[in-house]
């Protein structure tokens, strides 16, 4: 049953759940007069009150200020003044990214009070458009594990289940969402940060197209290392910014306001977001694999992805299994792993005696893949380039098989949401599952495709496993074709059911 806010005549004409609406939802109601913007901000701040003791979804909270704009937002609205798509909308933004006159930590204890004076490009995007900032959503330190837990605000839960993770790095905005707490998040994923909380939550995520959205102002690097000002897109070969979200057609408005070139580049550079490939969903064609040995998909996930390529088959969508030529899995990680490890190679938690502890696990059964991120640690530029080298042929690989098919289909992990693992060296952790013990590393696998060739996923609900557990689908495409796999997720939510609320938390 949808809650009320008021009875107001305009309400009881348009329906609304300011507890799980959707973005597109709340905007519409706020402008149809259904709901003031400083009514529904009120009311997430009630609902944070009331549940997020049981999750720690956030760092920072910003009520004072927030109900200050939302009051500013409605007076503008009643004087006929719209600011932009997101007008008096309530919003999270994930504590990697710089918000003016509030807190930034980023895990850092030593940003403990850190209190920037600019905003990020992208928060001031969101701002510019109209939203309204909650508050900022927990993230591990330095934005750089899988899940979320730092000694500045604490472990963040699950809200499926809170003796598990929600994710990381932006598992604070995605539990926050799955608990109704804001309509939408700016998150930013490297090694699957949007997708890996999104999947464990239960809630959409989209990692854009490499540098659409620009990432000026977010942390690291340190403020004490580059000035925020400074866009490291043309140093960037994997990290993106992206929006999370309770709906495809959600992420489709936040990247919409996000995209498009920084604010050096804007002066001869624009953007527009391409129109999906086909009008229909029979009309696609679409790729897809279950599991592959290098690292094999649970089987719960497996069968939820087998029911999703059954449901496809149903609607008349042309299904092909298999990787496409060019691509091996295993290869593919190991670029990868390699890059990954030279980008945040610069990040003061890659210390020597972290090197040297790394080193110390190299005859354990998961060795090599240490000895495969200690390289990437220490990379020569000459052997950066190399590899580089071998991250554009992925995309080109991609590229072509693109020209056959419109999408590609595979899990979001190996392994369902797990227990809270905060134990030994971070690459030297084992994780408990119910088919066999998974050494931690293999939960970056399944997204290393997307990430080393840049390509944009869109991470959508596909199902639950026996145990009540989400299970995500990451549905890839083209390079810059970020509006077909939005498209594919809309009308996949229309088939498979889309987001439904942790049971708790209504």
């Amino acid at each position: 049953m949808k809650k009320k806010i008021s009875s107001s005549p305009a309400q009881s004409r348009l329906k609304f759940d300011p507890d799980f609406g959707t973005a597109v939802a709340a905007v519409k109601a706020i402008r149809a007069g259904a709901v003031s913007s400083r009514e529904l901000t009120k009311h997430v701040f009630s609902r944070i009150r009331k549940h997020n003791e049981k999750i720690n979804a956030f760092v920072t909270l910003n009520e004072e200020e927030a109900l200050r704009q939302a009051r500013k937002a409605d007076r503008e609205l009643a004087a006929g003044k719209i600011r932009g798509p997101l007008h008096g909308l309530p919003i999270l933004i994930k504590d990697q990214f710089r918000t003016a006159g509030l807190r930034t930590t980023c895990g850092f204890t030593d940003l403990t009070d850190y209190v920037p004076d600019t905003n990020a490009v992208a928060v001031q995007r969101l701002l510019d458009a109209g939203a309204v900032i909650v508050g900022k959503t927990n993230t591990p330190i330095g934005a750089s594990d899988i899940q979320t837990y730092n000694k500045v605000a604490g472990t963040t839960n699950n809200p499926w289940d809170v003796t598990r993770t929600s994710g990381g790095s932006t598992g604070g905005g995605a539990a926050a969402l799955a608990a109704g707490f804001g309509f939408l998040e700016l998150g930013a994923d490297l090694a699957g940060s949007i997708r890996t909380p999104a999947n464990f939550c239960g809630v959409c995520g989209h990692k854009p197209s490499l540098n659409l959205v620009p990432a000026q102002g977010a942390i690291p690097p340190l403020p004490s290392q580059i000035p925020p000002t400074i866009n490291l897109a043309g140093l960037n070969d994997l990290a993106v910014a992206g929006p999370l979200a309770r709906s495809a057609r959600d992420l489709k408005l936040e990247l919409q306001i996000l995209a498009g070139p920084g604010p050096e580049d804007a002066v001869a550079y624009r953007w527009k977001l391409p129109a999906a490939r086909k009008a229909k969903l029979k009309d696609y064609k679409i790729g897809y694999v279950l599991t592959d040995p290098f690292c094999p998909v649970h089987p719960d996930i497996q069968a939820v992805m087998a029911r999703t390529v059954d449901a496809l088959g149903r609607e008349g969508v042309k299904m092909q299994e298999g990787w496409p030529n060019g691509i091996s899995f295993g290869d593919v990680f190991e670029t990868y792993f390699k890059l990954m490890a030279a980008y945040v190679s610069q990040s003061p938690l890659f210390t020597d005696a972290f090197i040297d502890a790394m080193k110390t696990l190299y005859d354990l059964p998961f060795g090599e893949t240490q000895r495969q991120y200690v390289e990437g640690l220490t990379l020569s530029h000459k052997a950066w380039g190399a590899l580089g080298v071998k991250r554009l042929l992925s995309r080109q690989a991609w590229q072509t098989y693109f020209e056959t098919f419109d999408a590609f289909l595979m899990p979001a992990n190996c392994i369902p949401a797990f227990a809270h693992n905060h134990g030994r060296n971070l690459w030297g952790r084992v994780l408990e599952s119910s088919d066999r013990p998974r050494y931690y590393v293999e939960t970056f696998k399944w997204i290393s495709p997307a990430t080393l060739a840049g390509l944009p996923v869109t991470l959508i609900p596909a199902g639950k496993t026996p145990d009540n557990l989400p299970v995500g689908l990451q549905i890839m495409g083209p390079f810059l074709e970020d509006g077909t796999t939005l498209d594919l997720a809309d009308k996949l939510e229309d088939v498979l059911g889309g987001f439904t609320a942790p049971p708790g938390f209504h």
